[in-house]
């Protein structure tokens, strides 16, 4: 409960001093903000897994890279009438807690093609631009890098 405590702490404080900046008329009210935001994020999603924060930190510019890489190929797709698409649907079995199916189907909505539009028994619903495009291993890969963000794996190293 202290892991998770501190890790969203830092998480909420870095987001509020990423937004309002370091003025110090902002640092009382964002120390306020980020005590209720870690009470309010603790009531709606009990700390379960833990977050481990530099794998996180070492995810985020894969993330960032593979976000404009997705927007600049669904550009392209959209003002290329030769791109072939063949758009369709598909399910996801995932193993992973609610909040990390829900983080897992951002980064999926962030891949070149794809769109999480939901989560259904345990299932991700996921639309595809090109269903024959051969988004698995990507989509694998995905997972696996969420269920160690949250160290899913209890390999033990941390």
């Amino acid at each position: 409960m202290v892991r998770a405590i501190v890790h969203r702490t830092v998480l909420f404080g870095g987001g509020w001093l990423a937004l309002a900046g370091p003025a110090p008329e902002a640092l009382a009210t964002g120390l306020v903000v980020t005590i209720v935001a870690v009470w309010l994020s603790l009531q709606f999603l009990p700390a379960r897994d833990p977050l481990v924060l530099w794998r996180l930190a070492r995810h985020l510019p894969r993330f960032v890279a593979e976000s404009i890489r997705g927007g600049v190929d669904v550009a392209w797709r959209a003002f290329s009438p030769s791109m072939p698409l063949n758009p369709g649907w598909i399910e996801l079995r995932s193993d992973l807690p609610e909040g990390a199916r829900a983080a897992l189907g951002g980064e999926l909505s962030l891949m070149p093609g794809t769109l999480a539009a939901g989560s259904e028994d345990g299932k991700l619903i996921i639309h595809l631009l090109d269903i024959e495009a051969g988004f698995d291993d990507a989509i694998a890969r995905e997972e696996a890098q969420i269920a160690a963000i949250i160290d899913q794996n209890r390999t033990g190293r941390a």
